[in-house]
């Protein structure tokens, strides 16, 4: 069973940066692949990225293109979130994912193990 472990959240000024990382534990991480979703306070959880087992396929939520890079570091079976320019919209608790497959996609649904979260705050 795969634990996953977020950190690297935190408060921020608007348009700042943050890296969220993500450290899996118990599996063999570079089986899967990865994703980091999102959720607000009175908001349905959200798509960020993901990013194949490999690393070679990765994709974003048009919102965040340009300003969220998802990365892996197979060697230290860890994905990272790079955000810039934050803006205070960006606000929620962030969770990293474990897809079910070598690439899980945008839907939820393909992810069959989730982190605790890691909140992130932007102030404006």
């Amino acid at each position: 069973q795969v634990q996953l472990a977020e950190s690297g959240g935190g408060l921020v000024q608007a348009g700042g940066s943050l890296r969220l990382s993500c450290t899996a534990s118990g599996v063999a991480f570079s089986s899967y692949g990865m994703g980091w979703f999102r959720q607000a306070p009175d908001k349905h959880c959200q798509f960020v990225a993901a990013i194949s087992w490999s690393g070679a396929n990765t994709l974003y939520a048009d919102w965040g293109k340009g300003r969220f890079f998802i990365s892996r570091d197979n060697a230290r079976d860890t994905v990272y979130l790079e955000m810039n320019s934050l803006r205070p919209e960006d606000t929620a608790v962030y969770y990293c994912a474990a897809a079910s497959s070598g690439y899980g996609g945008s839907y939820d649904a393909h992810y069959f193990q989730w982190g605790q979260g890691t909140q992130v705050t932007v102030s404006s």
